[in-house]
């Protein structure tokens, strides 16, 4: 087992690595309208499981959506017809969402999460963030959890409440539903995604949002917050033998070599792009995102 600095380190040059330029644009997945991350829309007949009214999804969030999105975006408009757009950029945090805090940003004016739930009035805005602890956002001044794990607390309570607030004033009376998805387990300071996870799941009930729980879907059953690289495989994952071919039998590989956080099953590079190969982390992310998402459109 790596000391824990040594591991802290790897995963320093990981989410640089695995985000890449931060400033890039996330990837445009063609045939789309011009639009961060793409939009597009399949037409599929109805079924007991569509919704009435197909949903209009956002999703932003860091590296791990920057993986996820095109997976994200295939699930939801295979299993609920949804409009999909997703406008990730890795290395961020929340407050690089934030409109009007005239400091350096990863996210460019135009893709702050108001703007872009005002150009586009989505039914649901995904926010997915690890909770960037180690200082490669310019707006956290500086704040991590190493050096100051109160303050650093405090500044991401505060961030999710006024994001929150943003994207309902920018919804106006159309206001979207937020779903917060909770992240899979921190081997470095497992209490940290745990109080995030936290922040979360108090920012969702206090303004009337969701969560998505996708964490524990890459999570050991009894054991939410340890961490592991391998676990049984899915009833899904046997019918699809490419997620459950891992030595022994009846086990798939989460993270790939020594990447402690990303679910990609590709080496990193030095360009945000989405995970270009087959990686059961990744799916189990977004079955869950899409679960959520169904069960609150077919409720309203």
């Amino acid at each position: 087992m790596r000391r824990p600095w040594i591991v802290g380190v790897l995963l320093a040059g990981v989410l640089l690595g695995a985000c890449g330029d931060p400033a890039s644009e996330p990837e445009k997945a063609p045939p789309t309208p011009s639009a961060p991350g793409g939009t597009t829309r399949q037409q599929a007949p109805a079924t007991p499981t569509t919704p009435v009214k197909a949903p209009t999804v956002l999703y932003l969030g860091d590296s791990l959506a920057m993986e996820n999105q095109k997976v994200l975006g295939q699930e939801l408009r295979k299993d609920l017809d949804a409009e999909y757009t997703s406008a990730p950029y890795s290395g961020t945090t929340l407050c690089d969402y934030l409109e009007g805090t005239n400091k350096r940003s990863l996210v460019p004016d135009a893709h702050k999460a108001a703007a872009l739930v005002r150009s586009l009035r989505p039914d649901y805005v995904v926010l997915q963030f690890w909770g960037n602890a180690w200082g490669y956002t310019w707006c956290m001044d500086g704040i991590t959890h190493a050096k100051a794990p109160s303050t650093y607390f405090a500044r991401y309570t505060a961030d999710a409440e006024r994001l929150t607030e943003q994207i309902a004033a920018a919804g106006g009376s159309e206001r979207p539903r937020i779903v917060w998805v909770l992240q899979g387990p921190d081997p470095i300071t497992p209490d940290r995604v745990r109080r995030v996870n936290g922040i979360y799941e108090e920012r969702a009930a206090a303004s009337g949002d969701v969560v998505a729980d996708a964490g524990r879907t890459v999570s050991p059953a009894g054991a939410r917050y340890t961490w592991t690289k391998y676990l049984p495989c899915t009833p899904y994952e046997r019918e699809h033998p490419d997620y459950c071919t891992q030595p022994g039998g009846d086990r798939t590989e989460l993270h790939f070599g020594d990447d402690y956080l990303h679910f990609c099953l590709a080496p990193t590079t030095s360009t945000p792009k989405p995970c270009p190969v087959r990686s059961p982390g990744i799916l189990r992310i977004a079955r869950e995102i899409t679960r959520v998402i169904g069960e609150r459109a077919r409720s309203r």
